[in-house]
């Protein structure tokens, strides 16, 4: 029997789809890999060298690997480029640290179980990487269960990234989904109520929120974008005083973050 998949149900199987992004953060630069491969918290996977790179700091790279018992590899300029994504500052070197909290949001959600009480935030289309890093930064303090960065429409983990959460982009409970909104119906399927934070929303301190809940925080500019509005269980909105229209992305999620934890 030929079984026909709902739309909502085809983009649940979507979030199943994994790739080495989900399990590594990529730093490239001979700075942030000789820092990266300093750090003993830290586990480096591998460090990728272009075949042109040369002279005193890929010799440090290449000893400071060694000592660690990490493999070097060798690779084409053009591939390290595409690999790092950057390829105005990659100076020829990237290394993929292990980052053991980011899994996909179906990983996420099989090993949440059973379990009633699950916060998370979503980000639609940020693309500020020192927002991205500060919300890392707050919603890890706060101890969150996840922050949802999809793969499409947000800053990969960069160094930009690495340095506006002061590392802890690293150990960040990071979910990863193909689309913001893909991430959103695989959470409202799993019982999550998701809820955008926008202006003209009921007030998110006096809101009754269920224990799996979800807040979604959208682009610097535009907001909350179309496909992701059709997904919300409702907008909920952070009171404003003093004739202040709106907080950045990062202030509000730090405000979001620790309400959420105010409610444990």
């Amino acid at each position: 029997m030929t079984m026909i998949l709902s739309p909502r149900a085809t983009l649940a199987r979507v979030t199943e789809a994994s790739s080495p992004k989900d399990r590594f953060i990529t730093v490239y630069g001979r700075k942030p890999v000789l820092e990266a491969l300093a750090d003993d918290t830290l586990t480096v996977d591998k460090v990728i060298l272009a075949d042109t790179a040369r002279g005193e700091p890929v010799k440090e790279i290449t000893a400071a690997a060694r000592r660690r018992g990490v493999e070097v590899q060798r690779a084409s300029a053009h591939r390290v480029k595409v690999l790092a994504g950057n390829g105005r500052h990659d100076q020829g070197v990237l290394a993929d640290v292990v980052a053991p909290r980011m899994t996909t949001v179906a990983s996420f959600l099989r090993d949440l179980g059973s379990r009633r009480g699950a916060s998370v935030l979503v980000l639609d289309r940020v693309t500020n990487p020192s927002n991205v890093g500060m919300v890392l930064r707050s919603a890890t303090a706060a101890g969150l269960d996840g922050v949802l960065l999809p793969r499409r429409g947000v800053p990969a983990i960069d160094p930009l990234v690495i340095k506006a959460s002061a590392g802890v982009a690293f150990s960040a409970p990071v979910l990863r989904s193909g689309t913001a909104e893909e991430g959103c119906v695989a959470l409202r399927e799993a019982g999550f109520r998701v809820f955008g934070l926008d202006a003209g929303g009921a007030s998110l301190l006096d809101a009754e929120l269920p224990g799996r809940v979800a807040l979604v925080l959208g682009n610097e500019t535009d907001g909350l974008s179309e496909p992701v509005r059709k997904e919300l269980d409702g907008v909920l909105s952070i009171p404003m005083f003093g004739g202040v229209e709106s907080l950045n992305v990062a202030s509000a999620a730090a405000v979001a973050s620790y309400e959420l934890l105010r409610r444990r």
